[in-house]
């Protein structure tokens, strides 16, 4: 299993609308980078959802469910989306701040590539993160 991290802005996309709606199709990616990341990712694997711009925190963990097919928002064969399905909550948010203090992360995408939208996240990386969310 490989570990990830997508972010969004609540007002355009939050991890409680996540869970209401049950799934989700991770689109409008533009960014060749955070493109192969998602092309990168198999059914099953764990996907870190970040809260951007307000809250910057970690707040769930979600599932691919479908992996890279072509992006429906555009006829442009280059975009891909995968399909994510709620996971669960962390039980503490695990911020930006949090992870910027640590020098564990240091190398983690989310900290050296501020801009990138989609993530890895390496397997030591996940499991200290999910300790300090309470999981």
């Amino acid at each position: 299993m490989n570990y990830w991290l997508v972010k969004s802005e609540p007002f355009k996309y939050s991890w409680e609308q996540l869970v209401k709606d049950k799934k989700a199709v991770w689109d409008g990616v533009r960014n060749y980078a955070a493109r192969n990341n998602l092309r990168a990712m198999s059914k099953g694997d764990h996907v870190f959802f970040y809260h951007s711009n307000e809250g910057l925190a970690i707040v769930g963990i979600a599932e691919v469910v479908k992996t890279a097919y072509q992006d429906p928002t555009t006829d442009d064969p280059n975009w891909v989306v995968v399909d994510l399905k709620p996971v669960q909550a962390m039980p503490k948010p695990v911020t930006l701040e949090a992870l910027k203090a640590d020098p564990a992360f240091k190398d983690m995408d989310l900290v050296r590539l501020g801009r990138l939208s989609v993530g890895t996240v390496k397997p030591a990386e996940y499991k200290k993160i999910m300790k300090m969310g309470g999981l």
